[in-house]
């Protein structure tokens, strides 16, 4: 090679189109009505494959997980009832456009779903946040409610509830298992959740239940019992172990998160 020769440069790769063929409905075939997933691009194939990898340091995991968690927080507001809006733009010209109707809010379910409020907040500015604790009560094996806080106005809200992780709801099954098994795998606390807000004058078709991954045993029970809710998850995993593991998973989204 001459000393004026240019260095061969390799063609860029083009980009990349979504899956042909979407994994979410080999796993759960047909979707129930009530869950979306997110479009299954090259991009975000590679950020739950980033935050899946074992390997993957704190710091990645972090940065990784919460622009997932954006893009399921932009996802769960196009679901949002919207009313019609004028508004003049600065060239003086009129422009029939849309905006929000009614006021929302979220509400994290502790301690994992209280990762997911930063997201939230990047996306909806001054939005109110709640808070709910439900662990396994030793005595009846049973989620029990340890703790909430919710905005005073939430019946009249619409409610983002932020969970990671929704895998089995079967009681019967997944209650016998350790309380970290519980807290990482099963949607009891999320269908417990569901119920309290409903008990606090919440109706089922205006919670929305966002969550990173999904096992579809928790999707079809979860969706049997509250056919009005809607839930975003964005993949839709294998299924269980037989520890109540979602597989593949990410393991201890809570664990990963805040290093305990």
């Amino acid at each position: 090679m001459s000393s004026n020769s240019k260095p061969e440069v390799s063609p860029l790769a083009p980009p990349q189109p979504a899956r042909p063929n979407n994994t979410n409905l080999a796993h759960l075939n047909p979707l129930p009505p009530s869950v979306f997933t997110l479009p299954q691009t090259a991009q975000l194939e590679a950020l739950y494959t980033i935050i899946r990898d074992k390997e993957t340091s704190r710091g990645d995991f972090l940065f990784y997980s919460d622009r997932i968690i954006r893009l399921l927080v932009e996802e769960g507001l196009n679901h949002l009832p919207v009313v019609a809006r004028t508004v003049e733009t600065p060239t003086g010209a009129v422009y029939n456009g849309v905006g929000f109707e009614g006021k929302i809010c979220g509400v994290s379910i502790l301690r994992a779903g209280e990762a997911m409020e930063a997201g939230l907040r990047e996306v909806c500015r001054s939005v109110r946040i709640g808070k709910i604790l439900i662990q396994r009560d030793e005595e009846t094996t049973l989620p029990k409610l340890f703790y909430s806080k919710f905005p005073q106005d939430i019946a009249s809200r619409y409610v983002l509830l932020l969970d990671p992780m929704l895998g089995k709801l079967s009681i019967s099954q997944m209650f016998r298992q350790q309380a970290d098994a519980f807290s990482v795998a099963t949607g009891g606390s999320a269908m417990k959740a569901v119920e309290v807000l409903m008990e606090h004058g919440v109706p089922e078709e205006r919670i929305i239940f966002i969550n990173l991954i999904a096992a579809p045993e928790g999707l079809t029970t979860f969706c049997s019992r509250f056919p009005s809710l809607k839930v975003i998850t964005g993949w839709i995993d294998q299924g269980l172990n037989d520890k109540a593991y979602i597989i593949p998973g990410l393991g201890d989204f809570g664990e990963r998160r805040y290093c305990t």
